[in-house]
């Protein structure tokens, strides 16, 4: 388990080097090998797997959301068995306690004093399997350690591992047993994704090569913590133009102003829609964003955010289709950077 401060002065005392960045190439070349070894298990998902590191190494949190079965739970767990780290899972059920994912503090007769033991999100990578069959009170247990990376109990602050990410799977919201995820819970994930069903090729290439063994058995990790950590240092360098940034500024607000929206986009989502853009830049391997980033990546980042009116949901209007009539407006108002393929 990975070790943490026993209390926020500790977590405060202690100065943290900042990590240096690998070139864009080298970036690049990183990011692939990982996609690489993600997809040896994942068959005919590319964008998935593309999208899934984009959020890791922006340091966001990804939800994947969709049916059983279509292999959300192989996706996180590829994606964390192609990193040497920490991984925890929690499998979310109706029992489940929020002193179950934070930790809990407990008397020690022997030594007379309280020592608290740690939850299951002291781990880099933290798998929430099928989050939404947890009752609201323990998804809000989440709420602090997505968004300040530390865990608060009995009045004590303890600080979460570097890299800390939380992929989550999820259920459609109309199956049995299953609880919305509120509010504030889902504005902390960056992007939402679906797995969607395998084509017939890649379908039949899962039933030849998993008639005998189980392919994440076999996957071994490509790249280290310190080496993800560089990644991360490197998004953080990618270049955004002003023109960028303002066309990010203006999708979110139109959200916000949109009449068959009722909730729009937070300043938060802003935020992340940048971010996501700069990794996913950088998984290109480009130093700089372009307009098509932030379009590629506004159903992932925005769709799970927005709440459709009344009236949308009557007339089967999705958020995607929201949200590709407000970058198709703000395109014909000429309000979108010229170029598409430079970084100015």
């Amino acid at each position: 388990m990975t070790s943490f401060p026993t209390s926020a002065t500790d977590g405060q005392a202690t100065a943290v080097e900042e990590t240096p960045g690998f070139d864009i190439g080298e970036a690049h070349r990183v990011a692939s090998d990982i996609i690489r070894n993600v997809e040896s298990v994942i068959d005919g998902k590319h964008q998935v797997v593309r999208t899934a590191l984009t959020v890791l190494l922006a340091e966001g949190h990804l939800l994947i959301e969709d049916v059983p079965g279509v292999g959300k739970t192989m996706l996180a767990k590829a994606l964390a068995r192609s990193i040497t780290a920490t991984v925890s899972r929690i499998q979310f059920t109706p029992d489940l306690l929020p002193s179950d994912v934070t930790g809990i503090s407990v008397y020690n007769q022997a030594e007379r004093r309280f020592e608290f033991k740690p939850g299951a999100v002291f781990a880099n990578i933290v798998i929430g399997d099928e989050i939404n069959r947890a009752s609201p009170k323990t998804q809000s247990a989440l709420l602090e350690c997505m968004e300040e990376r530390q865990v608060t109990v009995d009045g004590t602050t303890y600080h979460l591992a570097t890299p800390f990410t939380v992929i989550a799977t999820q259920n459609p919201i109309e199956m049995e047993g299953t609880y919305a995820l509120p509010e504030a819970q889902r504005d902390r994930f960056m992007a939402r994704i679906s797995m969607g069903y395998p084509d017939e090729s890649a379908e039949l290439s899962m039933l030849a090569s998993r008639n005998v063994t189980n392919p994440l058995a076999d996957l071994e990790p490509v790249v280290s913590a310190a080496a993800v950590q560089r990644l991360m240092a490197s998004v953080r360098e990618v270049y955004v133009s002003d023109a960028v940034k303002e066309y990010a500024v203006r999708i979110l607000r139109a959200t916000r102003e949109h009449p068959d929206i009722r909730l729009g986009g937070s300043p938060r989502a802003t935020l992340q829609l940048v971010r996501a853009a700069k990794s996913f830049a950088l998984v290109e391997g480009r130093d700089f964003v372009l307009p098509d980033d932030i379009d590629a990546l506004a159903n992932a980042v925005l769709g799970h955010r927005l709440m459709p009116t009344s009236r949308a949901l009557g007339n089967h209007q999705h958020t995607d289709e929201l949200i590709r009539d407000i970058i198709d407006g703000i395109v014909d108002e000429t309000a979108v950077p010229p170029s598409r393929t430079t970084g100015t």
